[in-house]
């Protein structure tokens, strides 16, 4: 058998960044040879992969980032089991490199992504090589994308929820920019405004505003204008632009927006969140 020494294991570790035990595994099963060693540990990850495919993975990474030019911003959602992993050092810069190739490549899809080329492999086999290394299921759950005069990411805290917001111009102030990035993080809008909430969501909120009014033992004749009434409401607290401003409810956005410059329109954003 061939003597492995210290230093082939670090080199192979650095190669893969399998653990040193699995490292030294896989030379002393390839002989020393180190494309075979790396071929040994990616067939582990297969082989993982396969044995936790039903498991559920509901904790990860939620990343957003822009390119330098601030026109173009990417959101990725690297899901693994625990929570642990979610905050491993490693776990996180992994997942922030196939968000920089999505913003490298600027990805059109999810799909489109996972097939992309990091470091020699594809996202995807990449993916199943650290579910060896680390031994939990992953799952690359989300990707998108969003282009606009300019763009601004917010992660909040703890890399559970992450939001990209468009805007119409650029020169617009970065501190301006965040608090609308954190409106969206805090209130969870459905839509920019009014006129952007899906006919079917209106429609929902009228037929449970109608329910609720007869429920309250409200006449038939009126419930409609109850839930008219009701509909109202939801678009104040729903839609972004309607929304109270989490610094100052004394005014929506749409009036803090005014009051920094009357062309600032919001024209998209996306917001995603972990369910732990």
């Amino acid at each position: 058998m061939v003597e492995i020494k210290a230093a082939d294991v670090s080199k192979l570790r650095k190669m893969t960044g399998a653990g040193m035990m699995d490292c030294k595994i896989a030379l002393q099963e390839a002989d020393g040879d180190y494309e075979k060693a790396v071929e040994i540990i990616r067939k582990k990850g297969q082989a993982v992969a396969n044995k936790r495919a039903d498991r559920e993975a509901s904790e990860g990474a939620v990343l957003a980032k822009v390119t330098g030019d601030g026109k173009f911003g990417a959101m990725v959602v690297l899901n693994c089991e625990t929570d642990f992993v979610a905050k491993n050092e490693n776990f996180v810069k992994f997942t922030q490199s196939i968000l920089d190739l999505s913003l490298e490549k600027q990805a059109a899809s999810l799909e489109e992504l996972k097939g992309m080329v990091l470091n020699g492999r594809t996202v995807e086999s990449q993916i199943v090589e650290q579910i060896g290394i680390i031994g939990e299921k992953l799952e690359l759950a989300y990707y998108e994308n969003l282009q606009a005069e300019s763009v601004v990411a917010y992660i909040h805290p703890g890399n559970k929820l992450a939001t990209l917001v468009g805007f119409n111009k650029t020169g617009i102030d970065m501190q301006v920019q965040k608090d609308i990035a954190m409106q969206v993080a805090a209130m969870n809008p459905v839509a920019v405004d009014k006129g952007d909430v899906p006919q079917k969501v209106i429609d929902k909120e009228l037929e449970i505003g109608r329910e609720q009014a007869r429920q309250e033992g409200k006449p038939e004749d009126i419930l409609d204008k109850i839930a008219m009434g009701k509909l109202q409401k939801f678009f104040k607290e729903s839609t972004l632009l309607n929304q109270d401003f989490i610094k100052d409810n004394k005014m929506d956005i749409r009036k803090y927006l005014a009051s920094v410059d009357k062309e600032i329109k919001v024209t998209k954003f996306i917001r995603y969140t972990l369910n732990v």
